[in-house]
């Protein structure tokens, strides 16, 4: 059994995307609907990578942008409307190309891990529309930042089935 970061190792990383649960993300069920976890997490990392210099508006400054190649999502536990969440973003690695990524939504309201997603992405070249490496300072920037991330206390465990080649 993987056993995930419980939500007091995660709280001291930054939030990203911090808001309630909004009704319309509701589905019959009367908890986050599956596509709403996914986009959530999404935004979070698009989020984080601002920080390592990666801007929102990239593919209309720069002309790239990240493609995701893969996600695993892991339920935990609900999230229900009204709910008090965000998302925290672990790096892991990156490669010339593509970058690996755990993303964590945490439940405020209850204290708890809710939902983990593990992404794959890869840096593209809006013109050729195919990978490209990495500018280089955005290259040491990630670098610097899954150093940081890998100096944590607690381990964060993926699930097995994506990584970089």
């Amino acid at each position: 059994m993987t056993t995930h970061p419980t939500y007091d190792q995660l709280i001291d990383l930054p939030a990203y995307v911090e808001q309630p649960v909004p009704m319309p993300f509701e589905d019959i069920n009367g908890h986050l609907n599956v596509r709403h976890y996914i986009g959530i997490a999404s935004e979070g990392l698009d989020e984080s990578l601002v920080e390592v210099g990666i801007p929102t508006m990239w593919p209309l400054t720069h002309g790239q942008a990240c493609f995701t190649a893969e996600h695993h999502v892991t339920y935990l536990n609900e999230l229900r409307t009204g709910d008090e969440m965000s998302a925290r973003v672990r790096l892991l690695g990156r490669s010339e190309r593509a970058g690996h990524a755990l993303v964590y939504l945490l439940d405020h309201t209850h204290q708890q891990v809710a939902c983990v997603v593990e992404e794959v992405f890869l840096h593209i070249d809006l013109e050729t529309r195919r990978t490209a490496p990495w500018p280089q300072e955005i290259a040491d920037a990630m670098d610097a930042r899954v150093a940081e991330h890998a100096a944590l206390a607690f381990e964060s465990p993926t699930s097995g089935s994506l990584g970089l080649r």
